[in-house]
């Protein structure tokens, strides 16, 4: 026997060659493997279709496709065509659906943010996965974009302008930023979570009031004796960070002093540490420390301690957002308590009802309480 086949009906259908890193396994020389080697496989079963279900529950395919759709059908219809769809085991094709109807089923949360502080901040991720639970229950998928230069601004600019995304959740937009104007532009459905100032079109937001908490807790630090009262303000290009000041500055009144105010860029514990080291320099005296944020007052907090500070005895210090930097600092922060998940899902709720076309609130505002633990 010479181990050929001795009839073309043995043959494989379809035979090539096999090559590897080199012969006699050193990886040097290349070489073909000089045998056909037949390629061997299950076929792939035929997916089945509309056609299959209408002929399956014995209707037309109008029929099948207004059950598919949300349409009315009998009820005698709606059950032949549900047990069909389960017999011939239809799947509907959602990327032709989509296509058709020129949708994507994603929606983008854009986080305006530096990488770095995307990964560390705590309320970033909790308003993420508050979105993402809300999408996800309404069959859709959430893109993440984060923008931290201007090629991001670009890409991402392109990315929206191309229809990949239904709508958008925009996370710490600041004035004047070309995607804010881009998203008014294209008018893409979307939601801020926050509110800048300079929009030409009214873009709904969620957020919170961030005067009103930022003054409630300042009150409060001030009710303890403190009277030489600084703030670490960050973020000053932000809403937020704007309105926590102006919070802060409403409740101090006659003591307000502008050069006890540092102000520092982002919502950043090393951006803390910096801003409590420049409001010891201005003020040896200082008894009392508005941080912006807790990772702010996290950092403040090492400072303080670092220049034989004591917390509260000394230093009476609060921050705002009640995020996990407020439980991890000993003493624990006492903090405004900012519901990140709540408003990501408030946020996902009202980019969904502007695809759909319903009417939606142009703000939706949440409690935003004083939590207050033992560092002040």
């Amino acid at each position: 026997m010479s181990g050929r086949a001795s009839s073309a009906s043995a043959r494989p259908s379809r035979v090539g060659n096999v090559t590897g890193p080199g012969s006699g396994g050193d990886g040097r020389t290349p070489w073909s493997w000089p045998y056909s080697v037949a390629v061997t496989g299950p076929r792939k079963a035929r997916r089945a279709t509309v056609h299959d279900v209408a002929a399956a529950a014995g209707v037309s395919r109008g029929t099948v496709n207004r059950v598919l759709n949300g349409g009315y059908v009998s009820s005698d219809a709606r059950t032949a065509i549900e047990a069909a769809i389960a017999q011939v085991g239809y799947v509907p094709n959602r990327a032709a659906s989509n296509l058709a109807r020129q949708r994507s089923q994603a929606v983008g949360f854009l986080a305006l943010e530096p990488h770095s502080l995307l990964l560390e901040d705590p309320n970033i991720g909790a308003i993420m996965l508050g979105a993402n639970a809300v999408l996800s229950l309404a069959d859709h998928q959430m893109v993440s974009l984060v923008i931290d230069s201007d090629r991001d601004m670009q890409r991402v600019g392109r990315y929206l302008s191309g229809g990949f995304v239904d709508g958008a959740i925009i996370v710490s937009a600041r004035s004047h930023d070309p995607i804010t104007r881009l998203i008014a532009e294209i008018r893409l459905p979307a939601t801020f979570v926050g509110h800048p100032p300079d929009l030409d079109r009214d873009i709904p937001f969620v957020g919170i009031d961030n005067i009103g908490s930022a003054r409630a807790i300042t009150r409060r630090l001030v009710e303890t004796g403190r009277r030489r009262i600084g703030m670490i303000a960050a973020a000053l290009d932000r809403d937020s960070g704007a309105d926590r000041l102006t919070g802060f500055q409403q409740a101090l009144g006659d003591l307000f002093d502008p050069n006890l105010v540092a102000d520092v860029p982002l919502y950043d514990y090393t951006y803390g540490v910096k801003g409590m080291r420049a409001l010891l320099d201005r003020e040896p005296a200082l008894d009392g420390v508005f941080a912006a944020s807790d990772a702010v007052a996290a950092g403040a907090l090492e400072t303080l301690r670092e220049s034989g500070r004591r917390v509260p005895e000394d230093v009476g210090l609060v921050g705002f957002d009640d995020s996990s930097w407020a439980l991890r600092t000993q003493p624990a922060l006492s903090t405004v308590h900012q519901p990140a998940r709540e408003i990501g899902r408030n946020a996902a709720e009202s980019v969904l009802r502007q695809i759909a076309g319903e009417p939606v609130e142009p703000s939706v505002v949440l409690d935003s309480p004083v939590v207050w633990r033992h560092s002040a």
